[in-house]
This record gives C-alpha cells, sequence and structure tokens, in this order.
C-alpha cells in the first residue's frame, strides 16, 4: 500500500541505508543566513555529501511590499543553482536542516513546486541524523554540474485574493506562533499584527514531536481535522513569509491532503493597506 508519508519525509537511518547503497541521492543542507557566500560552513559538520544551500536567498526572489518577504524565486535562476548544486534530472533529493526542518521544509517546497518530483525532507532534521548515531563529516563537496530542467507551477499557490477566499469558502491555515495570529496595536507607520479573516491558527510546531521529527499519521490526522481539515473543503497555508507554511503543506502531504501555499502570506498581505485584518485569537 502506497505511504505518503514516505513520499515526503525519510528517517535519519534510512537515508543512511541510501547512502552506504551509493545510491545517486543529492542532499541539501538548508542554512538561513542571507547570503549565497556559504563558505564559513564548509567546515561545519554535516551528513556525508551535503551541499550547502542558503533558504533566504536561494529559495526565494528578491522581496517587498506586496510581493511579500520571500516571493518565489526566478525560475531560471533556480535552475542555475540547482545545477551547481548537482542536481540531474533524475536525482533524489533529500533536504535538512538544524532547525527541525523549519527550514528546510521551504526548500522541499520549492523544489516540488519547480517539478522535482523526488525530493524528502529529513524527519527531525540533523539533530535527527546526530541522534541516531550516524556519522558526518566536515568536508562540503564538490558536486559535478547537474542537468536539471525546472518549471515552476507544480504545487498550487495562492495569491493574496485567492487566500482571502480560501479563508471564506475553504481552510486557510495560518502557521505563524499563536501570538503573531492574534496580534494587536502597532506603532505608526508599523505593518498591521493580526491574521487574515476567516483564517485558523495553526502553528508549524505543532505538528511536531519533542525530538522534533513529525508526529505519526494518526495523530497529524486528528490535529488537522480538529481545525477543520477533514476533507471536504480545500486547504490553502499562510505563515509571515513563506516558510513555516512549506513546513505545513509537507505535514499534510505526508498524510495525503494537498493543500496551496500562500507563498507572500502575512508579509505580502499586511504590507497592502486595503487588506482588512482581524485582530484576536478566533479566525473572525
Amino acid at each position: 500500500m502506497d505511504d505518503p508519508r514516505a513520499r515526503v519525509l525519510i528517517t535519519a537511518s534510512a537515508l543512511a541505508d541510501r547512502l552506504h547503497a551509493a545510491e545517486d541521492l543529492v542532499i541539501l543542507a538548508v542554512r538561513n543566513v542571507g547570503r549565497r557566500d556559504l563558505s564559513a560552513f564548509a567546515g561545519d559538520e554535516r551528513i556525508p555529501g551535503a551541499v550547502d544551500i542558503d533558504m533566504p536567498t536561494e529559495m526565494a526572489g528578491p522581496g517587498g511590499g506586496t510581493n511579500g518577504s520571500r516571493p518565489l524565486p526566478a525560475i531560471a535562476e533556480l535552475q542555475r543553482d540547482a545545477r551547481r548544486w548537482g542536481i540531474r534530472r533524475s536525482s533524489p533529493v533529500v533536504v535538512y536542516d538544524h532547525d527541525r526542518g523549519l527550514q528546510a521544509g521551504r526548500a522541499w517546497w520549492v523544489l516540488r513546486w519547480a517539478g522535482i518530483a523526488d525530493v524528502r525532507l529529513l524527519d527531525g532534521g540533523f539533530a535527527a541524523w546526530k541522534a541516531a548515531g550516524l556519522s558526518s563529516v566536515r568536508t562540503a563537496p564538490a558536486p559535478a554540474e547537474g542537468d536539471v530542467v525546472l518549471s515552476g507551477g507544480h504545487l498550487p499557490v495562492l495569491d493574496a485574493d485567492a487566500a482571502a477566499v480560501q479563508a471564506r469558502d475553504g481552510i486557510l491555515l495560518d502557521t505563524r506562533i499563536r501570538a503573531n495570529y492574534i496580534g494587536g496595536p502597532v506603532g505608526t507607520g508599523q505593518p498591521a499584527r493580526g491574521h487574515i479573516p476567516g483564517s485558523v491558527s495553526a502553528p508549524a510546531a505543532d505538528a511536531l514531536l519533542e525530538d522534533g521529527t513529525f508526529a505519526e499519521a494518526e495523530t497529524l490526522r486528528h490535529l488537522y481535522a480538529a481545525l477543520g481539515v477533514d476533507g471536504t473543503r480545500p486547504v490553502g497555508v499562510s505563515c509571515g513569509a513563506g516558510v513555516s507554511a512549506a513546513h505545513t503543506v509537507a505535514a499534510l502531504a505526508s498524510i495525503g491532503i494537498e493543500a496551496a501555499m500562500y507563498p507572500g502570506s502575512w508579509s505580502a498581505w499586511s504590507a497592502d493597506p486595503d487588506r482588512p485584518v482581524t485582530i484576536g485569537g478566533r479566525p473572525g
């Protein structure tokens, strides 16, 4: 029987087995520093063969205003980077981070959106690899140039108008921490705090166990069903700037539920003074 979780996540032990079998994997260590020069990480501990990538600059385009802080990257630039990382047309890809997958989830989503079908998120991130007692190295690889061909649109995306409709006619999950969802007063010239009217608070980290791995499928089904995700209405996901929302899209995909993401999320919505804002703990 097909297991949707196995199409989204990979355990540390399963990844180790695939490396031991000398499978032709591309492993990406997702950093969050906001610059393409990642030479400072070259000697850092890593899963063998892992290539460093920078989430803010390589998994997003230049942001600002109603584009949001982290819009989708230009497909030509993403393809150039993906080839530099060694991704080939047939490459399985594994992404991981040092933050329980909350950063690497964005890489998982962008690469899937760009047409790479076989991308898996390391369940629990680098901490899970270490906890399993698996070997690491301190030498960054120099991968051979890849030949992957990318195109956008392979995962569903919402813009601001579609997000507003989603919150009214379907389910729109807001994956920010609850205090940001609730919002409140702001100073002059500061962006609004609160949430898209009708959206439901669903902090991304609620899908994780204490060790940073995803909760088992049955728990995730109960978690999201309690928020209205019961298969009867379409699902969308937003956050602050399209990062934790991607993690939740992955969590939902692991239990067989497809969800559209609003990449601009609150950073784009709140930049438009004509967009309504709800303050408080209820969807509104």
